[in-house]
């Protein structure tokens, strides 16, 4: 804001503003007569009763301007009545804990809710933190709502690169990405130094706060002053008293499983939550899933059989080695969808019948496509070309794009994918976090119907994946090695 404007008061509106300056003016417009000089050349004059209302008089004229300039232009949005009494009620639990944790499903409105917390709360510079893919959607939304305070929009891996003087209030979205445990992340390391230097509000955002075990809550938090877990010195301590920890046999060792989580730590998290479903917004879209085969080369499925037989596949320059299980699964997982990685860290795309399906199958459509390996992006590339393929929501959403081609685990959150017809899978992630975020991608609430199709080759791993990604399970190798490796 310029200093040849007054300050917002907290709290206070456009119209609240204006009010009061109008009440400063007329407080400040007072004069007073006095008498001047001596004898005949002595007069009445009349001058401002306060000493430095000259010099505010056209500070105030001019806030005046400035406020009923903002009230005219500020965006008519309206906000769904439920964002708007999430919004207040919200701001009562930051009052007094000074953090929130909004768990809204996809597509309710998350970021014009917190952002509208913002301006109840009467803030002046805002940071959000959010998915690269996602940053475009919330700047929209910003200048959408057209709200007094300054907002700052960046990504989680760009945090150490963020220029802030002052902030009043630090929205985590998605924020569910910090709560890898035992240790913390670094970006949950990040977030912690950050509401330690600015003693900064914060509000979390996460349509499934704790998508795989209650144990992710504690990182979430554990920087927040006054969080029901500030007692507990690390995640160990919260692991006494919070977590039912077990012994789990990996690779022939013992070691700790930290996942056992008790619905406590929920009980505890409760009265900083608000939680809202697509129920109860009144979303009634239907996901209906389509699975499409297409035949698997006989190269590939010949290299598959080969990399089983002898775990190992030497070409004349790079080698495909399988010497683990894990290996194995990853390599197999790779070549059904036509790309592998070489034992040197290169990949290859051996074969684009996947991507010359989709192009076929969906002429003439508007899609998005999730894919699960770089190569992948990289056989879409070829058989799409740059004209019709892009990474970019903007790209796609406001020009005459064709395709949007997404990584499941970078485009699963904080984007909306509404422009497009139908969301088709290039392949399939082992994890069910990633099934189920990923796949709401479309939902809006005017949309009745979402339409979802998966492109598995005949005979590979994708089919296993799926029913156990489907069952909110993520695949491991124990469900490959009933698997796959029976059949081929």
């Amino acid at each position: 804001m310029s200093n040849d404007v007054i300050d917002r008061t907290s709290g206070y509106t456009d119209d609240m503003m204006v009010e009061q300056l109008r009440i400063m003016r007329d407080v400040m417009s007072k004069k007073v007569s006095i008498k001047v000089g001596r004898g005949r050349s002595s007069k009445v004059i009349e001058k401002y009763k306060y000493a430095d209302a000259d010099d505010l008089i056209p500070k105030i004229e001019k806030s005046i301007e400035y406020y009923e300039n903002m009230g005219r232009n500020r965006s008519k949005i309206t906000l769904r009545d439920y964002q708007e009494e999430i919004a207040t009620k919200a701001s009562h639990i930051m009052e007094e804990s000074g953090f929130v944790y909004l768990s809204m499903e996809v597509r309710t409105g998350k970021t014009l809710t917190s952002l509208r917390l913002a301006e109840i709360l009467g803030c002046r510079k805002v940071v959000f933190l959010t998915k690269k893919k996602a940053i475009s959607s919330i700047e929209e939304d910003y200048e959408k709502l057209n709200p007094d305070f300054d907002l700052i929009v960046s990504n989680y891996e760009s945090m150490h690169k963020l220029n802030v003087d002052e902030c009043d209030l630090f929205i985590l979205d998605e924020a569910h990405t910090l709560g890898a445990f035992p240790k913390p992340s670094l970006r949950a390391k990040q977030c912690k130094a950050f509401i330690e230097r600015f003693h900064c509000g914060v509000v979390l955002l996460s349509g499934t706060p704790t998508p795989e075990s209650y144990s992710q809550m504690y990182h979430q938090v554990y920087g927040i002053p006054g969080n029901p877990f500030e007692e507990c010195k690390n995640f160990y301590r919260f692991c006494d008293e919070y977590v039912n920890v077990k012994q789990k046999k990996v690779n022939s060792m013992y070691i700790k499983d930290y996942s056992g989580g008790t619905e406590k730590i929920i009980y505890e998290m409760e009265p900083y939550t608000i939680s809202w479903s697509q129920k109860e917004s009144g979303f009634s879209v239907k996901t209906v899933e389509h699975v499409l085969r297409v035949e698997m080369p006989k190269q590939i499925e010949s290299m598959i059989k080969r990399l089983k037989r002898d775990l190992i596949i030497e070409g004349k320059e790079e080698v495909i080695l399988a010497d683990t299980g894990v290996k194995l699964m990853s390599k197999v997982h790779q070549m059904c969808s036509g790309t592998v990685k070489f034992e040197s860290g290169k990949s290859m795309v051996l074969d684009t019948f996947k991507a010359d399906f989709i192009k076929d199958y969906f002429k003439g459509k508007k899609i998005g496509v999730f894919y699960k390996f770089k190569e992948e992006w990289n056989a879409l590339r070829q058989v799409f070309g740059k004209e019709y393929l892009t990474d970019s929501l903007d790209v796609f959403n406001n020009t005459d794009c064709q395709v949007i081609a997404l990584q499941i685990q970078s485009g699963r959150e904080g984007i909306t994918l509404q422009k497009a017809d139908a969301l088709v899978y290039y392949n399939i992630d082992f994890s069910a976090t990633s099934y189920w975020q990923s796949r709401d991608r479309m939902t809006t609430k005017e949309r009745e119907r979402n339409d979802v199709y998966w492109v598995f080759s005949e005979g590979g791993i994708e089919d296993d994946v799926y029913k156990a990604v489907m069952d909110k399970k993520d695949y491991t190798k124990k469900h490959f090695e009933k698997g796959l490796l029976s059949r081929l």
